[in-house]
């Protein structure tokens, strides 16, 4: 039996500075010795184990086993997903409909940089809003380097673009999971929500300019991202607050893709930044080639190009239908367990439930997988070329797998020592300057599981509760635990394995580190702003 101590050597500012080594172990390995994500990702792991055992008692089997529950939680949450999203991607590039699906993009602008937008910001979102699990950051940057940006840059973009949408991401699942800990109603939770990542949602668009074109791009485009951003922002705090928090990214992303393709209809920048022209290889006698080299697009083909993802929205939306949704997680379709050697209590004396949740039939990857073979017979691929297709992606991903595992595995290690929660008191300990450092909490989070939804389970109630004890309202530290959170999700190692091996660049996981952490801090930093000042009179008339 492992009782966790969160202050394992008495001074909570040396346990702090502990528990923070494997994440700066990660951070420092990818962003200054530019190390490969993997070879970062087990040094971070090695760490974290050596810190478990050595500074907090943990056993060495419930340590190494606390990794074992790590890595077989990413199969589900990470892997699952993201094979089976870039595997229907694959088979719409390999059937030539992915070319008529970014032919169909150019014709809401002739503009590179506003297809980013649409792309990234838009089409993105509404992805991360149905799927979640990094899906958009792989699609996103697939889609945007068939526009002609550079694998480096569209994987920055899709990265950044996927910072507004996280908080309602797989359907709310990152709220519910808030209100579910915390014991609370998740709706006041994603009402508050709203009210902070509207603000992130309307500067976001300008940076996938700058990233896109630099200060030409901003010169040039802004009016097309002030319309995108305003548009989103509004209809998140509309939504989360008047109707179903779980809608609040599906509404945002259509309202936002619509406003901005009217607005085209009667702006367009002085300086058009042209896509690249699609190429490819073939016999003409293949349709598969003629797709993919152009002409004259019929409406039957858009339709075909657009069904794959038709199908993913109809599937998902489908799955959160009551009686379906009860049907699916019945007990033939979810198998839970206690993990075999867990025995851990808390440091009050109560158990720590380490259940393993195998909800196989409503996971999102099992509705992305069935989504694929809708694909397959709706574009009429042969069986063998989608298996062959399922092959090659797994092969894509490469090194990508074992960071995902790796990081996952270091984030449990760190919860069950009990390392993630002295994080979180030590920040606690700030008073009435907690409500600044708040977000923080939720950024170290998100980097160390690479969810929302995680950061959420896990820090959750340690927000609430300081709320309590500063006279605050908990859904303002709640939410913005998880508004905090959200800015880390493009520098976590999961994220950048992700999107490394959707765009082929494996290995180069510290580059993209170094492109995107900027943005990640100067994000954080203005919800820090914007929670403090949530917490006074000045802004405090938003808090539901």
């Amino acid at each position: 039996m492992y009782q966790q101590d969160f202050n394992p050597t008495g001074s909570l500012l040396l346990s702090a500075l502990l528990a923070a080594l494997p994440l700066a172990t990660v951070l420092v390995l990818l962003g200054a010795l530019k190390w490969k994500a993997h070879w970062a990702g087990l040094s971070g792991l090695v760490v974290g184990l050596v810190v478990a055992i050595a500074a907090y008692g943990m056993p060495v089997a419930q340590a190494l086993d606390a990794g074992l529950f790590g890595g077989a939680r990413a199969v589900l949450l990470i892997l699952w997903i993201t094979f089976n999203a870039i595997w229907i991607y694959n088979l719409t590039v390999k059937t030539g409909h992915f070319a008529v699906l970014q032919r169909a993009f150019t014709g809401i602008s002739d503009d590179q940089r506003i297809q980013a937008i649409v792309i990234a910001f838009c089409f993105g979102a509404l992805i991360e809003a149905l799927a979640g699990g990094g899906s958009p950051i792989a699609i996103c940057a697939i889609m945007l380097i068939a526009l002609g940006f550079s694998p480096l840059k569209a994987a920055a973009l899709a990265l950044v673009a996927n910072t507004a949408p996280v908080a309602f991401g797989g359907m709310g699942n990152p709220i519910t999971i808030l209100g579910t800990v915390t014991e609370s109603d998740p709706s006041v939770f994603g009402a508050m929500a709203g009210r902070q990542t509207a603000f992130v949602a309307i500067f976001v668009p300008f940076i996938l300019l700058f990233i896109a074109d630099g200060r030409r791009g901003l010169r040039q485009a802004w009016p097309a991202a002030l319309v995108a951003g305003l548009a989103f922002g509004a209809t998140q705090i509309v939504v989360s607050s008047t109707f179903d928090y779980r809608l609040t990214d599906i509404a945002a992303s259509l309202v936002s893709a619509v406003v901005l393709i009217a607005f085209g209809k009667v702006w367009k920048p002085g300086e058009v930044v042209a896509p690249a022209p699609v190429i490819a290889g073939g016999s003409v006698d293949d349709p598969a080639f003629v797709r993919k080299t152009g002409g004259a697009d019929t409406t039957a083909d858009k339709i075909l190009a657009f069904a794959p993802y038709a199908i993913i929205i109809v599937l998902f939306s489908l799955s959160v239908i009551e009686p379906i949704k009860t049907w699916l997680t019945q007990s033939w379709a979810t198998a839970k367990f206690l993990w075999p050697g867990s025995d851990i209590t808390n440091p009050a004396g109560k158990p720590v439930k380490v259940e393993y949740v195998l909800n196989w039939a409503s996971a999102p990857g099992t509705l992305l997988f069935l989504s694929g073979v809708v694909t397959v017979l709706v574009l009429r691929i042969p069986i063998g070329t989608a298996i062959r297709t399922y092959g090659e992606t797994l092969r894509q991903f490469g090194w990508a797998i074992v960071t995902i595992l790796a990081v996952f595995a270091l984030a449990f290690v760190m919860q069950y020592s009990g390392q993630i929660q002295t994080l979180g008191l030590f920040l606690a300990e700030a008073g009435t300057l907690f409500a600044f450092l708040s977000p923080v909490v939720g950024w170290f989070g998100v980097a160390i599981t690479g969810t929302d939804a995680g950061s959420n389970a896990l820090f959750g109630v340690l927000q609430t509760t300081a709320a309590g004890k500063l006279g605050e309202a908990p859904a303002l530290f709640g939410a913005a635990n998880s508004t905090g959170g959200v800015m880390a999700k493009m520098i976590s190692p999961q994220s950048l394995a992700i999107g490394a091996a959707a765009v082929g660049i494996v290995g180069q996981e510290g580059e993209m580190f170094r492109k995107v952490i900027g943005w990640s801090v100067v994000l954080l930093l203005a919800v820090c702003v914007l929670v403090f000042l949530q917490s006074t009179p000045v802004l405090g008339w938003m808090v539901p």
